[in-house]
């Protein structure tokens, strides 16, 4: 536990807090676009996503303060508390009220992630791995980006199209994530070192890529379905770069590994079942007529 950088796990839990009210913030943005019209057009026009990009950008440079002070084994699975923290907040905003059960959910996922920090106790790895070793990991995350995308243009399903863009939104996110480390430490070196690497360009796309299918995923489809894709599939995507490409490792015996691919498992699965708890949620009675996912069944609902 004294080798845990704290700073770095500290600049991660606001990155999260941050990130949070974005989501909730663009979410609902994004849903007021009817499906059909030209979205970031009408999204550039709208304070309340302005609103949320400003949380993201805070978020971001949070998530790069701690990505400079610990490894992304350590800072992309604590993003996973976003939800933990939009609960409050899609209860405010809804009028809808926090179950007890809600708050378990909260508690086991936040267990969970104390399992893998404190057990786990992931170690740093480098940050200019030769792009030789990026190449295979890299073609086979955009392989399944790629998949995503085309299921969810084919699909006819709301929600299944809000999934899956949210998922290949999530690993580009964590694409640009496992690269942050380095780009940052390249304007060190000047602004010539930053033009000339490719790491830099392939953050800037796999960044806007990503922002443009998550706002894709919130139009389109509920937010119980997209953001905990989104949020999950981010630090998977980070953590398998860390992994195969910066070796980055867990530094636990084979009982410990055990327990921290079990806490894995529990932060995926306590994820979706938080999102999809406060998406089911009933309102107070007599606000059903002031919420804005009072809508017909086939409309994007909002938060």
């Amino acid at each position: 536990m004294a080798d845990l950088p704290l700073a770095a796990v500290g600049c991660a839990f606001i990155g999260a807090v941050m990130f949070a009210v974005s989501a909730v913030a663009q979410q609902r943005a994004a849903a007021d676009v009817p499906e059909g019209d030209a979205l970031l057009a009408r999204l550039i026009r709208n304070p309340r996503w302005w609103a949320g990009m400003v949380g993201d950008a805070g978020g971001f440079g949070f998530q790069v303060a701690a990505l400079a002070l610990g490894s992304v084994l350590i800072v992309q699975p604590i993003l996973v508390t976003a939800l933990v923290f939009a609960l409050p907040l899609a209860a405010h905003y809804s009028g809808r009220r926090v179950t007890a059960g809600m708050w378990a959910q909260a508690g086991a996922l936040s267990i969970a992630l104390a399992v893998f920090l404190v057990i786990g106790n992931p170690t740093e790895g480098h940050i200019d791995a030769p792009w030789h070793h990026w190449l295979g990991p890299l073609i086979l995350l955009c392989v399944l980006i790629a998949a995503g995308i085309g299921i969810a243009l084919v699909v006819k399903a709301p929600t299944m199209q809000a999934l899956l863009l949210g998922t290949a939104a999530g690993l580009l996110f964590g694409i640009s994530s496992a690269l942050t480390e380095h780009v940052t430490h390249l304007f060190a070196h000047g602004p010539v070192a930053v033009l000339t690497n490719w790491e830099t360009y392939t953050l800037v796309a796999t960044g806007l890529i990503g922002l443009y299918l998550q706002q894709r995923a919130y139009q389109v489809g509920p937010l119980s379905a997209s953001f905990p894709a989104f949020t999950v599939a981010e630090p998977i995507g980070a953590a398998f770069i860390g992994i195969t490409v910066l070796d980055e490792r867990l530094r636990s015996g084979p009982i410990g590994t055990g327990l921290v691919l079990l806490a894995v498992a529990v932060m995926c699965v306590e994820a979706v079942r938080l999102a999809r708890a406060q998406a089911v949620e009933k309102p107070a009675p007599g606000e059903e007529s002031e919420l804005p996912d009072a809508k017909p069944a086939d409309a994007s609902p909002e938060r």
